[in-house]
């Protein structure tokens, strides 16, 4: 990720009014978390500081965090040692990825001493020290010993240092002359690289950028960059210390097509071109906020979702060896008519067969060959007994053969709703599209209800979408909201929509009594294909009626209907489409 020093030094400009300060509250939500709220002069403000590994940042945030009910050893010491304190500088060395943050505080003994709170946003190294006023290590939020570390110990009582630092430039201050030098110094290889290793403070992201302006887009090496290509790289590096040193800083998050964040910048970014969205964000915190907190929602949904994909593939490898079972059953049922012909032959031929004969040469009847069956039989039984035998296996095949045939239907409807379920979680976003397939599931009686009564998840209203035309089209999140949409909200004249025999969500165009165009058609088309499990083919066929004529039928799964007068479109799933169409909540 891009929090490098210089990032870092965008943040701590946004953090000087916080000087003068004091502070309220300290809380530490998680191990490696801790939230401190200040009082200023514009209000109450609460800075974020996490030493995380994944996600070391220090920053403003507006974001609500759950507090453990009892605090934690390391929160407990920082109220005891800046609880109350006043703010009274936030220092950065260089470019380096450390703030300092110098407290102004009264100790045990009421004397007036400074309490400095370092925060190392340094990855895996990243840490959270509390100094006192002699430079020394009052605690950390993670020790290091000397089995973590034999060049910088990070234990109470010991000196304070700074961690082991690399001879770069700082780019705010460096001259022309001098950032030549260094790069010629730094010998062949890819230019990118190269600025990393002359200059501190500076993200690949950053590097790249200023390569791509460099070069134009094309590759370069660090030792053939000369003449014009030079001269565009200096400019670059000169508009970007003006733009930090202006905080005239252009905020940008940037994410694939898929929406996964993948990183940000204080820069203006060209280097992906159409290959990436770019989000602007006003400030620097601001953007560390929505990043973080969008990117572990991702993880937290991802995670949440993985035990309902597990549920279920489990359901569905059940069901399927169900199914395969039950045919195996109704295969046999095949031979209802043998038995049934050898019940005949026995009841017509009775005087020619004894009781212990093991089996009877008859001549069938039924076919003008008069070809000769050899029937099996029951030593044990009369020719009656046997006769009847071959009866009740012909009925038990008959029933069977009913049986299976509606049981076999029952489970391939059960499999297609888990299949509509299972499409749905695939496109789920947030936590409560999990949670209202979670209730869902547990209305249906595949998960069992937990003890009490809890609160069920508010409903989202659904996805909704503008034509070219101007034309409102909704789509439905979950099964339950497939049939409030398509059966309560449509109205007679609206269009509905969905994927010809591929699970899918429902689409309503909101006609208000007008014709919709081809173009209005087409595009809600598209927006079905890609919101079904066919959005990865070349053509999807979707099926299009008026509301009118769906129905649903009677005790079938949620999200299950019929529909007549129907036309097919055939249309090439569009994420791009789909996502320009989309209207942002």
């Amino acid at each position: 990720m891009a929090l490098d020093g210089a990032f870092l030094y965008a943040v701590k400009a946004e953090l000087m009014p916080l000087i003068g300060g004091r502070v309220d509250k300290i809380h530490q939500p998680s191990r490696e978390e801790v939230v401190i709220s200040l009082r200023t002069r514009e209000g109450g403000k609460k800075l974020y500081i996490s030493a995380n590994a994944g996600s070391a940042r220090v920053h403003l945030t507006e974001k609500s965090v759950d507090n453990p009910q009892t605090p934690p050893m390391f929160c407990m010491l920082l109220r005891k040692h800046i609880g109350s304190g006043k703010l009274v500088d936030i220092r950065q060395d260089g470019l380096e990825r450390i703030l300092f943050l110098d407290f102004e505080c009264v100790n045990e003994l009421g004397d007036i001493v400074t309490v400095t709170l370092a925060c190392e946003i340094m990855g895996r190294c990243s840490n959270l020290i509390v100094i006192n006023h002699e430079g020394r290590v009052i605690d950390s939020i993670k020790r290091v010993d000397e089995e973590m570390s034999r060049e910088r110990m990070v234990l109470p009582g010991m000196k304070y240092t700074l961690p082991p630092r690399d001879d770069r430039l700082n780019f705010l201050t460096a001259e022309p002359e001098h950032i030549i030098e260094r790069l010629r110094s730094v010998g062949t290889a890819e230019l990118s690289k190269a600025l990393i290793r002359t200059f501190e403070g500076i993200s690949p992201i950053l590097a790249r950028e200023w390569t791509f302006f460099a070069g134009r887009g094309a590759h370069l090496e660090s030792g053939s960059v000369d003449g014009d290509q030079l001269d565009r790289l200096l400019f670059a590096i000169k508009r970007t210390r003006e733009q930090l040193l202006s905080g005239d800083c252009c905020f940008s998050s940037v994410s694939d097509k898929e929406g996964q964040l993948k990183d940000f910048s204080f820069v203006h970014l060209s280097q992906f071109g159409t290959l990436m969205y770019t989000k602007e964000l006003p400030s620097a915190s601001e953007l560390l906020d929505y990043f973080y907190y969008e990117r572990d929602r991702a993880a937290r949904t991802k995670q949440r979702a993985n035990d309902l994909f597990k549920l279920l593939v489990n359901l569905t490898d059940r069901i399927s060896r169900r199914i395969s079972v039950q045919r195996g059953e109704l295969s046999e049922c095949a031979q209802k008519e043998y038995y049934k012909l050898c019940g005949d032959l026995i009841s017509a031929n009775m005087y020619r067969i004894q009781k212990g004969d093991s089996s009877a040469m008859l001549e069938n009847f039924y076919d003008e060959n008069c070809p000769v069956i050899d029937i099996k039989l029951d030593v044990r039984k009369t020719p009656s007994q046997n006769a009847q035998h071959y009866y009740s296996e012909y009925k038990k095949c008959v029933t069977a053969e009913e049986k299976l045939a509606v049981q076999i239907e029952k489970g391939e409807e059960e499999l297609q709703y888990i299949d509509s379920v299972f499409d749905s979680l695939t496109r789920a976003s947030t936590e409560n599209d999990i949670s209202q397939l979670r209730l869902e599931l547990r209305e249906q009686g595949y998960i069992r209800a937990s003890g009490g009564k809890a609160k069920p998840p508010k409903a989202l209203p659904p996805i909704e979408y503008r034509s070219s035309d101007g034309f409102t089209i909704l789509v439905g999140r979950n099964n339950y909201q497939n049939d409030k949409l398509s059966l309560k909200f449509a109205e007679k004249s609206d269009m509905w929509l969905h994927t010809q025999t591929i699970t899918g969500s429902h689409v309503i165009i909101v006609t208000e009594g007008e014709t919709p165009p081809d173009s209005t058609i087409e595009e809600a088309a598209v927006i079905a294909a890609v919101n079904s499990r066919g959005k990865d083919s070349n053509l999807v066929p979707v099926d299009y009626c008026l509301a009118r004529y769906v129905k649903k039928p009677s005790g079938a799964k949620p999200g299950k209907v019929i529909f007549t007068n129907y036309k097919t479109a055939f249309v090439k799933p569009d994420t791009e489409l789909e996502q320009r169409l989309r209207v942002k909540p």
